[in-house]
């Protein structure tokens, strides 16, 4: 059976409703708008991702019996809008910044049009998906950038909601990361899965010499050996002496990594296994992994910074209302003028304007309808009349992030906080 997605919101969403349908106004068109008043972190630039899951959420936002009668008996609406619960399919527009892209402070990611009954419903699980998985992907980029060209598995699933997991592998794929520990992300998404052994498959036979011989008999002598459960040394040498000069990587979970990975490579290399790869796993972040970056390591494995966004779990994006329809029928800006939280009306187009060797230079936001020349285009149909007409390959946006990162200006890719990589201007 389907589940539902239509009761991961919030309360006041429904409450809203049912005074914007008492009151008349609830089939008035609106425009709503998902942007970033900042980059949290002070970083330098933000990663579109989600918007998938956003489309694959929005095809199961149906109240169905069993959300009806929970609402009814729980008091939260009334029966008329109860019945209007009970018909509501979603028929507007969603236009939307595609994944894999960047964003920047004010860019309007998402776009959602449509009867303010319609589109006000939205605002929880749109929040809810990009935040989380636009706040993955930016970590996991910065750490793609750190790593240079050797890759990373994503290893976080036992650190997070088991949901959060699968979102947060697809994001961290999206990004440039090689692979996932989650079957279930492979199984959706199509996503590399990768593993071998953890420390109590070592901890479980009565030696290390025998736990490695089973996995090199169970997984061939290219297996990934975890050498740190007791002497790295020692275990080193049992490796090469079962799997010979063919073993595929040894793992190092702990200790000084740098001077571990210094070790093991001259202890390979003196027993002839040049070939054999090290991976380091053990809380990395971008910060140790560009630590490491002169270290003989061939592959990381990346957990709980990852799905934690590496300190920033939330990228701080906000869904508000910037422009409404009018009692004679015309669309009109409106903005919130409070104190520290101000928001720009209007129904927006965003371009990327490129400077002469074809670099970002700025991020322009308008609503006056002008059209840049040269500018580059970021907002895209992603659904259109209800129907979802936006969905791509993830393979496409990986690659879209590929190139996107290779446009920006060579000092967005600094770790230090700063300032966005280019300046988002309003026309």
């Amino acid at each position: 059976m389907t589940m539902s997605t239509a009761l991961l919101t919030d309360h006041y969403e429904l409450t809203m409703l049912q005074a914007a349908l008492r009151s008349g106004a609830a089939h008035r068109r609106a425009v709503f708008e998902v942007f970033a008043r900042h980059l949290p972190g002070g970083r330098r630039y933000g990663v579109v991702a989600g918007a998938g899951r956003v489309l694959d959420e929005l095809e199961r936002f149906r109240f169905g019996d069993e959300e009806l009668t929970f609402l009814q008996e729980h008091n939260v609406v009334d029966e008329p809008t109860l019945a209007f619960l009970a018909e509501y399919r979603f028929s507007g527009s969603i236009h939307g910044y595609r994944e894999g892209d960047l964003y920047f402070p004010a860019s309007p990611i998402m776009v959602v049009e449509g009867t303010f009954a319609e589109a006000v419903l939205l605002e929880t699980l749109i929040l809810s998906v990009l935040n989380h998985d636009c706040a993955i992907a930016s970590a996991a980029s910065r750490m793609v950038n750190a790593a240079g060209k050797r890759p990373i598995i994503e290893m976080g699933a036992r650190r997070t909601h088991e949901q959060a997991a699968v979102a947060a592998a697809r994001a961290a794929y999206l990004a440039g990361f090689s692979s996932t520990s989650n079957l279930q992300a492979g199984r959706l998404y199509g996503i590399p899965t990768a593993g071998t052994a953890a420390h109590a498959f070592t901890l479980l036979h009565d030696s290390e010499e025998q736990a490695f011989e089973a996995q090199i008999a169970t997984l061939g002598p290219g297996t990934t050996l975890l050498v740190d459960t007791y002497d790295v040394r020692e275990a080193v040498r049992t490796a090469v002496e079962l799997a010979g000069e063919k073993l595929g990587a040894v793992r190092i979970d702990s200790g000084d990594l740098a001077a571990a990975a210094q070790e093991v490579r001259e202890q390979l290399d003196s027993l002839g296994a040049f070939h054999t790869r090290i991976l380091v796993t053990s809380d990395l972040d971008e910060y140790a992994i560009a630590a490491l970056a002169a270290a003989p390591v061939d592959g990381y494995g990346v957990g709980t910074s990852l799905v934690t966004g590496s300190g920033v779990p939330t990228a701080a994006l906000v869904y508000k209302l910037v422009a409404r329809e009018t009692r004679t029928g015309k669309l009109e800006p409106v903005a919130k003028r409070s104190v520290g939280k101000p928001s720009r009306g209007g129904r927006k187009q965003a371009y990327r304007l490129l400077n002469k060797s074809d670099h970002y230079e700025t991020e322009l936001v308008t609503t006056s309808g002008l059209v840049p020349e040269g500018g580059v285009p970021l907002l895209t149909e992603f659904v259109r009349e209800g129907e979802i007409v936006g969905r791509e390959p993830l393979a496409e946006a990986r690659a879209r992030h590929a190139e996107a990162i290779a446009r920006l200006p060579q000092d967005a890719l600094h770790l230090a906080r700063g300032y966005a990589a280019i300046p988002t201007e309003f026309a």
